[in-house]
This record gives C-alpha cells, sequence and structure tokens, in this order.
C-alpha cells in the first residue's frame, strides 16, 4: 500500500465525501444565501420579524448544510463522538448567553429602580 493510497482512504476510516455531495452542498449552500439576500433586497416581506425569520432560518439551514456536507457529520458510529461533542458545545454556548442576558437584564432593572 503506497502512502497515496493511506492518505486518500484516511488513517481511521473516515469518508471524505464524493464531488456529488460537495455540488450538492455546494447548490444548497448558495441557495441558502440567495433566499435571504433576494428577501432583504426586494423587500418584499412586510415585517421585519418576518424578514429575520428567514434569514434565521436559512442561517440555521445552511449551518446544517455545511455540518452535513462539508465536515461529513452523520449518524455513523465514527461520528457520533463529533456529533455529541457539537451538541456539548451548543448547549454550552446556549447556557452562557442565557446566563449573560439575564444576568445584564437584572442589572439593568435594579440600576433603573435606584
Amino acid at each position: 500500500m503506497s502512502a497515496h493510497d493511506n492518505h486518500a482512504h484516511g488513517a481511521g476510516g473516515e469518508s471524505h465525501g464524493s464531488v456529488k455531495s460537495y455540488l450538492t452542498g455546494f447548490v444548497l449552500a448558495a441557495i441558502l444565501t440567495i433566499i435571504p439576500f433576494w428577501v432583504v433586497m426586494a423587500g418584499g416581506l412586510s415585517s421585519g420579524l418576518a424578514t429575520g425569520l428567514v434569514i434565521l432560518v436559512c442561517g440555521v439551514l445552511q449551518l446544517l448544510v455545511h455540518l452535513v456536507f462539508f465536515l461529513h457529520l452523520d449518524r455513523s458510529s465514527a461520528q457520533r463522538w463529533n456529533v455529541n461533542v457539537g451538541l456539548f458545545t451548543l448547549i454550552m454556548i446556549g447556557i452562557i448567553v442565557a446566563g449573560t442576558l439575564w444576568v445584564m437584564w437584572n442589572m439593568n432593572y435594579f440600576m433603573m429602580i435606584h
């Protein structure tokens, strides 16, 4: 087995994806970028909340497209630890952001009373 063959298949047997999967990911990412751009530039939605929701949903979907098609995260046993670490990171970030907002709101509330 040559060094090139070992590199092509990966030491741990991880998949590298195919041209078709990369192309599919690219097209989906491009569409998910164009949709919010078009919504903002055309001013097609009447409220700012609806525009914000479109941007948020497209952003989350694009994050998932990148994770699946480019970082190759899936439900296989080889990727289970990576998915677990990603979920743990999201939970930690959520706790930190929620805690920070709570502390800042309380500081603002109690500073305005006195």
